[in-house]
């Protein structure tokens, strides 16, 4: 088997059981490997360490499948895929979920690859070389233990061509169903999967759609960047005497239309706005129109390390503007979906904002990505989405 040699000085982060090896460690490449093959990783002594996947093009030289030595095949997948079964079962019964994260990449033991249920379809995201090469292993794996499910792919995405490897999307086994419908917390959603964001929907906020509800009774909502206005279908569960529902798509609108109806909730209190929330921000203050309470979960604002100054000032100015916004004593719910944004580096930015306007404000509660959504200890960058509710004066 083809092998890498890591520097000694960087040994530790391999002991310590973080999954990425960065190119600069790297003493030595021995056999050629191909991409996304399966090498041993050694250290600079020769002793052996782990069995990860090879891949050249990447500043992320190799990504680390197991610290045992173990074949890397059908049956090794099948174990993590039932580990991570194991993790969420609690949390799916809780929630009475039909809607949820499987498979949350290096946390869950399988760098490179996502995978969402959504009721009856799997929907997989293979986003690393070293996954991609064992994609049929993968699917062999996620077939056994789903049995009768359906399994779409999304791995159409930009990030795979750092990897060498191209964009891939379309049906891998079964029949995609139409319409998809999830439940979660007893709210209904519809899925696309095809054309939808991501995997189709965003799981990862479930947690704080949740939260939403208790602050929302008689208040006014605005949902901003609303997609296809879940957050706003938990204001109205909860009482809002109106919500906004703010994007840019289209489609994302007509399905959030559709689903206020599919929960049976009132499509009088609701609002819906096509248009580019910088600029709709802007027009509100301008007109001197207020909110009890907002959302503002954007996209991400950093890709990288070289935009986090720029996705700063991002973060900074809209929050400002929503702040502005809101009636004295309304909730801003706010978050950072960008895994380099820090939390302490968010609640700095969120403090400064509140300056900005010219605004008291304090922060009432924490937020995070959904309890499906793991962290793994070794690796710290599966903590990426941090909000805060915060009220302002």
């Amino acid at each position: 088997m083809p092998s890498i040699y890591i520097k000694a000085d960087r040994v530790k982060a391999v002991k310590r059981k973080h999954p990425w090896i960065f190119s600069k460690a790297i003493k030595k490449v021995e056999g050629n490997p191909k991409l996304g093959e399966t090498i041993d990783i050694l250290s600079d002594d020769g002793t052996w360490l782990a069995k990860g996947a090879y891949s050249p093009h990447s500043q992320i030289r190799a990504r680390i499948w197991s610290f045992q030595d173990e074949n890397i095949d059908s049956e090794f997948f099948i174990k993590r895929i039932q580990r991570a079964k194991a993790i969420r079962s609690p949390i799916i019964e809780r929630g009475g979920l039909t809607g949820y994260r499987l498979f949350a990449a290096e946390s869950d033991g399988v760098p490179g690859l996502t995978v969402d249920v959504f009721d009856t379809t799997l929907v997989c995201q293979i986003l690393s070389a070293g996954a991609e090469f064992q994609r049929e292993n993968i699917f062999a794996a996620l077939k056994q233990e789903f049995p009768g499910h359906n399994i779409y792919e999304r791995s159409d995405v930009d990030v795979r061509g750092k990897e060498g490897i191209k964009k891939s999307q379309g049906l891998i086994h079964g029949e995609l169903p139409s319409p998809i419908i999830i439940e979660e917390n007893g709210i209904k959603a519809f899925v696309d999967v095809e054309k939808g964001h991501k995997t189709g929907f965003y799981l990862d906020q479930r947690d704080s759609r949740a939260a939403l509800e208790k602050y929302v009774t008689g208040k006014t909502v605005l949902n901003c960047f609303s997609y296809t206005g879940t957050f706003g279908l938990y204001a109205l569960r909860g009482g809002a005497n109106h919500v906004t529902q703010v994007d840019v798509s289209e489609d994302a609108l007509a399905i959030a239309k559709q689903n206020v109806e599919l929960n049976k909730l009132d499509l009088n209190k609701v609002t819906f706005e096509q248009k580019d929330v910088f600029k709709l921000l802007r027009e509100y203050r301008a007109q001197g129109t207020k909110f009890d309470v907002i959302v503002m979960d954007p996209p991400k604002f950093a890709e990288s390390k070289a935009q986090l100054r720029g996705a700063c000032r991002g973060y900074k100015d809209i929050n400002m503007i929503a702040m502005q916004l809101l009636n004295p004593g309304g909730y801003l719910l706010t978050f950072s979906c960008s895994g380099l944004m820090e939390q302490n580096l968010f609640q700095k930015i969120i403090a400064d904002a509140a300056l900005d306007a010219n605004r008291d404000m304090v922060f009432v509660e924490k937020l995070s990505q959904a309890q499906d959504h793991v962290i793994g200890s070794a690796y710290p960058e599966g903590f990426y989405l941090k909000g805060f509710v915060c009220q302002v004066f």
